[in-house]
Parts: C-alpha cells; sequence; structure tokens
C-alpha cells in the first residue's frame, strides 16, 4: 500500500467522499450540530489522479508566478508603445495591490464555497485580464486591466495552497511543497528572458496572451479531479464589511511603500496621512472582528503557539530573499561590473538554490518526528552567512557561492512554515489561515523592499532610483555601495536570526499522516 493509500486511513486526518453530494458538505458537523450524520468514507485518490492534480495545481500556479517576472523586461517596449514612461510603475503596482489585497478573500471564501468555485473564479479573472491587457488600447486601460489580473493571481496562490492540503497529508506535504517552490524558481528564471524575447521579436502583448492557453489547459487538467477532492468548506455568512476593512488598510499600506521615498518623502505628510489612515482602517477591522461571530478572518484564528509564529517565520524569510534579490543587480553592476543581462544571470543561484533547502526540509517532515529543526539549522546558518557577506567584501564567484549557500538555508523555512500552520488549525479553516499567510507575506516582501531602499538611500545620502529600469547607476562609487550593501546584508542576517528564534517558539505538534 502506497503512502497516499495509507493516509486515507489515518484517524487524524478526516476525508469527505467525493462526489456531487460532498460538495455542500462540511469537514465536520459546525458548532451545535451535535445531531449531524456521520461522514462517510471517502473514495481514495489513486496515484495516477493525484499526480494529475498536482501538475495542474503546478501549472496554475506557473501562471501567478510568471506573471510577476515577465513583465518587467517587456516596459520600456510597452513605454515606447503608448508615448509615456510616467506611469509605468503602475503596471507593475496594480497587479501588486490587488494580488496583496484578495489572497485572504480568496482563502475565506475557499472555506465557505469551497476550492473548486474559487479555483475557476480565481483563474477566469486571470485570464480575462490577461486578454484585457493583451488588447489594451492605452495604458490607462493597461493599467486597469493589470488590477482585474491580479485579482485572480492574488487568488490562485492561496486556493492552490488548499487544495495540496485537502489531497495530500501534512507529513507528506512538505515535499511536495518543495516542488511548488521549483514552479516558482523556474518562473522566476523564465519570466525576463520570455519577457524580453517577446518584446523584441514578437509583440509585448503576448506576454499576456500565453497566459490564455495555459490557463485553459490547466482549468481543463483540474476541474474533472475537483469532484473526488475531499472538501471540507462550511457554508456560513460572509463577513463582507471586515473583508473591506482588511483590503482597504492592505491597499493603503502598500501604497506608503510605494510611494513613500519615490513619489513622496517618508516624512511628508502624504505619506503621514496614509499611515494613519492604514492604521485607523486596521484598527476597524480588529474592532469589528472582535464584535462579530463569524468574523471574516478570526482573530483567535491567527493566535496560538503555532500560526502566529509560523506566519511571521515565513514572512521574515520570504522578505529577506525578495529584499536581497531586488537590490542585488544594483550591486553586481556597479561593484562587479556586469552587465544588465549578466546581472539578471548572476541572479539564478539565489533563486534556484533555495529550492533544494525547501526540498531538503520537505524530505526531512516525511520522516522525522522533530521537522521544525532542519529548518532553525537553515535560517541559523543563512543567518550566519548574511553575517559574514556583512563583515567581508568579496571577489564576484565568492560572493555567488555564500549567496547560494545562504538560500539553500534560508529556503528551509517555507514548507516547515506552511505545513505547520495548516496542520495546526481545523480542517474548515485552512483556507482562511492559508489566504492569511500570503497576505502577511507579500506585505513584510514590500516592507522589506522598501526598507532595504531606505537604508541604500540613507548611507549613499543622495536620492538615487534603484530599479532595474533606471539605467546603469554611474554615479555611486564602488566602495560607497559596497559598504551600504554591508548594511542590507546586516539587516538581512537579523531577520533570518529573528526567524530562527520564531520557528524555536513555534510549538511542534505532530503531523497527521502516516508514522515518521
Amino acid at each position: 500500500m502506497n503512502k497516499l493509500d495509507q493516509s486515507d486511513r489515518d484517524p487524524s486526518f478526516p476525508r469527505i467522499s467525493a462526489g456531487s453530494n460532498s460538495r455542500e458538505a462540511a469537514a465536520g458537523p459546525a458548532a451545535g450540530d451535535s445531531d449531524a450524520p456521520p461522514i462517510a468514507p471517502p473514495v481514495p485518490l489513486s496515484r495516477s489522479e493525484v499526480r494529475t492534480i498536482l501538475v495542474s495545481l503546478m501549472l496554475t500556479m506557473f501562471l501567478a508566478a510568471l506573471d510577476q517576472t515577465i513583465v518587467a523586461t517587456a516596459l520600456p517596449t510597452i513605454g515606447r508603445q503608448f508615448h509615456d514612461v510616467t506611469t509605468l510603475s503602475w503596471i507593475i503596482t496594480a497587479y501588486l495591490l490587488a494580488s496583496t489585497a484578495v489572497a485572504p478573500v480568496f482563502g475565506t471564501l475557499s472555506d465557505i464555497y469551497g476550492r473548486r468555485s474559487m479555483i475557476i473564479t480565481a483563474l477566469s479573472l486571470f485570464i480575462a485580464g490577461s486578454v484585457l491587457c493583451a488588447l489594451a488600447p492605452n495604458i490607462a486601460t493597461l493599467i486597469v486591466a493589470r488590477g482585474v489580473q491580479g485579482l485572480g493571481g492574488g487568488g490562485i496562490l492561496p486556493v492552490v495552497q488548499t487544495v495540496i492540503s485537502d489531497v495530500v497529508t501534512p507529513r507528506e506535504r512538505g515535499q511536495y511543497q518543495a516542488y511548488f517552490s521549483g514552479v516558482w524558481t523556474a518562473a522566476g528564471i523564465a519570466g525576463p528572458v520570455l519577457g524580453g524575447v517577446f518584446a523584441e521579436h514578437l509583440h509585448w502583448s503576448m506576454i499576456f496572451w500565453i497566459n490564455v492557453p495555459l490557463g485553459v489547459v490547466s482549468l481543463a487538467m483540474l476541474l474533472p479531479k475537483m469532484e473526488k477532492i475531499p472538501v471540507f468548506h462550511r457554508r456560513r455568512k460572509v463577513d463582507w464589511a471586515g473583508g473591506a476593512l482588511l483590503m482597504a488598510s492592505a491597499v493603503v499600506f502598500m501604497l506608503v511603500l510605494t510611494w513613500g521615498g519615490n513619489r513622496f518623502a517618508w516624512l511628508s505628510p502624504a505619506i503621514a496621512a496614509m499611515l494613519g489612515a492604514s492604521l485607523v482602517l486596521a484598527a476597524g477591522f480588529v474592532w469589528h472582528a472582535r464584535r462579530t461571530s463569524e468574523p471574516f478572518l478570526p482573530l483567535a484564528l491567527i493566535g496560538g503557539p503555532v500560526v502566529p509564529y509560523a506566519i511571521a517565520a515565513g514572512a521574515f524569510a520570504l522578505g529577506a530573499i525578495i529584499g536581497i534579490t531586488v537590490h542585488l543587480p544594483l550591486y553586481y553592476q556597479v561593484v562587479h561590473h556586469l552587465s544588465a543581462s549578466e546581472s539578471g544571470l548572476a541572479l539564478i543561484p539565489i533563486a534556484a538554490i533555495s529550492t533544494g533547502g525547501a526540498a531538503l526540509a520537505g524530505r526531512t517532515m516525511t520522516h522525522a518526528v522533530h521537522y521544525k529543526r532542519v529548518a532553525i539549522i537553515g535560517t541559523a546558518f543563512a543567518a550566519v552567512i548574511a553575517a559574514i557577506l556583512a563583515a567581508v567584501a568579496m571577489p564576484l564567484w565568492p560572493l555567488l557561492t555564500l549567496l547560494s549557500l545562504f538560500a539553500f538555508g534560508l529556503g528551509t523555512t517555507f514548507p516547515v512554515s506552511v505545513v505547520a500552520l495548516q496542520n495546526a488549525v481545523a480542517r474548515p479553516q485552512v483556507g482562511t489561515v492559508t489566504g492569511a499567510m500570503n497576505f502577511f507575506r507579500a506585505l513584510a516582501s514590500s516592507f522589506t523592499v522598501a526598507a532595504f531602499a531606505a537604508i541604500l538611500l540613507m548611507m549613499l545620502g543622495s536620492d538615487i532610483s534603484i530599479s532595474q529600469e533606471s539605467g546603469h547607476p554611474f554615479a555611486i562609487s564602488a566602495s560607497d555601495l559596497t559598504t551600504a550593501f554591508r548594511y542590507v546584508f546586516a539587516a538581512a542576517a537579523a531577520m533570518l536570526a529573528g526567524t530562527a528564534l520564531l520557528l524555536m517558539r513555534m510549538e511542534e505538534r505532530p503531523l497527521a499522516g502516516p508514522a515518521a
């Protein structure tokens, strides 16, 4: 008997029978429903069915991941066609704002209406947004269409992660999370290359048209198997007011991070007013959630000895690697005199090798009882590497070697934090907590990018642009930038040391599934 068949018999990992009626069933009786009928035993998924589901989920996630990287290299071409370069950044910002804001919405709604309806909604929005982007007659329409596309892309990730939790037991889930980390790596490598090729040799609209056949294939592969996936959602009233407050707070905060130090000075009245508005909206959300019987995001759900530590640990780790990756091209070009394309290639080790760390942690979770130790050791190791980078300037190849080791250690955090978090909550709440996790990770990533930029600007003492679209920053001396980056690496070391401490504090609950 294979592991998946064993997990179907594990009483700690309840399943619901497949079939049309199961789509309306919950994972268990709701509060007060003591007379609810017993749940029928599930029809086990075969290995081929699980494989088909996982492949289609990886293709779905690849769509969302690819669209975050494929657009950047085509921005100059788009700006030339529309004769507008002043608003180009909004093509990226609109997608980022929308995808961040809706992550908890799709996670919660998947616990209310089911994974099938939400994955169809997310993919449909993503495909429709892609078509609108490709047909956009002007840049204003393109920005709005990117927002629509972001609504779908932001829903794909939490729903896909939730479907994985419905198919695979927590103990076996870590190794599959590593596969999905590989999807992000592949998208990170392929996206800029495809974007450049399409923009230069075909047409920039191809970066959006390519999503249509991929999305249709993904739906065609996934939907026939969704009927057999166990369902755990529970129909209840949707707290739209709470969701609106949470999304509004997130959007305003993301605008602060986007405009701060760029359109407005960090200490300007406009940034202060926006930050105050974000805090007021967040306080309103907390006040509302405490007084609502069925809140959009139950505050108790993100409390306890596991969930807050897992969310924070994953957010710190992701923020550190995103912040470093965004700013490294500047370092490569100024200090090591690489071209823009060579700088992109030099980012591959830090992106690709983090997948190896995730794979190691995932395999460890399958066999080890004390599964979080590998992540504690990995993040502590990454913190030491970052501290070395902060202390010692070195040639390019030793730098790339240390960055690869840094990424490998950091990558161990992701499967451990995701699986521990999903393992700690009731089955009908997995979508909600997964959406919250992606929401806070996105906020942490944006905050870290802005914080690292502020560190560089403060140390360099000049108002420079650190985006890759700004061209080669010849005005910055290599010695000054080397000194400034030492503080960036030191900040990353502090974040990863904090990640290790958070994982130490996180309660290590036994994982449901086959015995280790």
